[in-house]
């Protein structure tokens, strides 16, 4: 009964860790076991921007669907990770030592490169989403969940910079739980992609794998490891590298 608990902990800690949505009453231990779960409150987020998408699409068309999908995704999950996104680049963009670029990045005030970065990446994600159309809801769905499957990877894998942050205690080994709810909810997602996108899942996986390691590559370099911006940046930049190899592909 109690490894059900924990069980059910570690997707309610994940839940209120990437979403406005309430998780009840949870432990430190609990968020320990988040990352298994990131995968799959991926598939409830792309979920609900896929229904936004659609219901848009019937009443505006396939650009303001986008702008609506990309909307329903920030208000639910607070911007979590296009403040990532942000930050990394204030911090990333100018040629500033390793301690500067860590400080700027916990300056909660946008810069000029977080600012460009952040409006260049979800100016290419609405158009790709509307280039996309009909394949649009799917690639909302599976790019959710296969881009935090890939933070999941980095904060378990890579040094973990903050003695103190968000991702800090979840940092440990996962446990068979949080590996099975990973590896289920990417089955899901690779099996939706290749039903609607066909052989251009594969042309998505590229992407996405590109996308978030040239994150992780810079920041390895540049800083020696990860931070929760740079967790969120990875997610935006492989979300976007994944729609547009779809795109590529179809």
């Amino acid at each position: 009964m109690r490894g059900r608990a924990g069980f059910a902990a570690g997707a309610r800690a994940a839940l209120t860790f990437l979403t406005r949505l309430p998780g009840g009453p949870l432990s430190a231990s609990d968020f320990a076991a988040a990352p298994g779960w990131f995968a799959a409150v991926g598939l409830l987020v792309g979920t609900v921007q896929a229904a936004v998408f659609l219901l848009a699409l019937q009443l505006w068309g396939a650009p303001l669907a986008a702008v609506a999908a990309l909307a329903a995704g920030i208000l639910l999950t607070g911007a979590l990770h296009e403040d990532g996104l942000a930050d990394t680049c204030d911090g990333l963009g100018p040629r500033v030592p390793r301690e500067r670029a860590l400080e700027i990045m916990r300056d909660s005030r946008i810069g000029t490169f977080g600012a460009l970065g952040l409006g260049l990446v979800l100016g290419a994600g609405i158009l790709v989403l509307a280039s996309l159309g009909p394949a649009a809801p799917t690639a909302l769905i599976a790019g959710q969940a296969l881009s935090r499957a890939v933070m999941t990877s980095l904060l378990l894998r890579g040094t973990y910079l903050r003695p103190q942050g968000l991702g800090t205690g979840m940092t440990g080994p996962m446990t068979a739980g949080g590996l099975a709810a990973t590896g289920i909810a990417v089955a899901v997602a690779l099996a939706l992609s290749g039903q609607a996108h066909g052989a251009a899942v594969v042309g998505g996986l590229t992407g996405l794998l590109l996308g978030a390691g040239a994150v992780w590559a810079v920041a390895r370099r540049r800083l020696g490891g990860v931070t929760g911006d740079i967790l969120g940046a990875a997610q935006q930049a492989g979300l976007l590298g994944f729609w547009l190899g779809v795109l590529a592909w179809l």
